[in-house]
Parts: C-alpha cells; sequence; structure tokens
C-alpha cells in the first residue's frame, strides 16, 4: 500500500491546478473606527495623533449625552465633536463601524463611557478602553477603570501617551 508522504502533499500544494484555491489577498484590513475621548486630557492627547496615517478611523469628543427616543431601551445618543469643531451624533457615528476606543485620563467620564458603551453594546460594536495616567494608584483612575470596565472588552491603563498610537495600530484603526 503506497500513502502519500507529508513532503509529496506540500509538493502537489505549490502546482498550478492547486493554486486557483488560494486567496490572493490581504487577510487583515483596517477597520471602520471610531475613537472617542471622554475628557478634555483625553481629547488634548487625541489632538495630537489624530493626524497621523490612519484608515477609516473618525477622532471624536463626547460632548453631551442625549436620550435617543425609538431606540433600544439600552442606548442614549450623545452629541460628539469632530476635530474640525463640528457636531456628530454618536448613533451616526456608530452605523457602520467595526470598534470604538474609548480614551480617559480620569473619572471624569463616566457619563461618557456609559452613553458610548451601553450605544455599542446594543449594536454588538467591540470596544476598547485605554486610561492615560503616570500614576495607577490616583483615585480618578481607580474612577476610570470603574467607568469603562463594564464596557470594554478591552481595557488598558498606559502610562505614557505614546502607547495610544500604537494600542490603535494594533486595533487597526
Amino acid at each position: 500500500m503506497n500513502t502519500p508522504t507529508l513532503l509529496s502533499s506540500c509538493a502537489r500544494a505549490a502546482t498550478a491546478e492547486e493554486a486557483r484555491y488560494r486567496i490572493d489577498y490581504p487577510n487583515s484590513r483596517a477597520r471602520s473606527s471610531r475613537i472617542v475621548a471622554l475628557d478634555d486630557e483625553a481629547a488634548a492627547i487625541m489632538r495630537r495623533i489624530e493626524d497621523d496615517v490612519w484608515g477609516d478611523a473618525h477622532f471624536l469628543t463626547f460632548r453631551a449625552r442625549n436620550p435617543a427616543p425609538g431606540i433600544e431601551a439600552l442606548s442614549i445618543d450623545a452629541t460628539l465633536a469632530r476635530p474640525d469643531g463640528g457636531e456628530t451624533r454618536l448613533s451616526a457615528e456608530l452605523a457602520g463601524a467595526d470598534v470604538v476606543v474609548m480614551i480617559a485620563s480620569s473619572g471624569a467620564g463616566i457619563d461618557a463611557a456609559a452613553a458610548v458603551g451601553n450605544a455599542c453594546f446594543v449594536r454588538n460594536i467591540m470596544t476598547a478602553g485605554l486610561i492615560v495616567s503616570r500614576d495607577r494608584t490616583d483615585p480618578d483612575v481607580e474612577r476610570a477603570v470603574g467607568a469603562l470596565r463594564p464596557y470594554a472588552a478591552v481595557l488598558v491603563i498606559a502610562a505614557d501617551e505614546e502607547f495610544v498610537p500604537a494600542m490603535l495600530h494594533a486595533l487597526r484603526a
């Protein structure tokens, strides 16, 4: 009985006949990302990186929470600011979004985290949270962790803002 060996299987896979089954495009693509600063210091960090080369990433700053009639009960809409100063709605920004990254530097964005997190939850959009603080023992960091933990699938405390663009690139923003 003659059984094929691994070497002969590999050799067959390199033939033109087998090549027609190959996938000829990259296996990853840029995501349609929404980067939302939840507080003023996070907005300043975000402004320093938003002009870098990104895929389909929208950089936004949380402004105000607004009820959203007609949308699922857990969803809250919000007003966000674009880099040009114009306003947009959270619900409009989440249409077509693959991932939302919330950036915080303190616990000041608790309401913002709840509004963005709940809106993403009801739409089944992955969320990540980045907290930027040099002092992990700061009570503001604990409040920020508490605000983001219920909503973020990925939660990172970074000691330096240089980590923010690295994390966004890792998430293919």
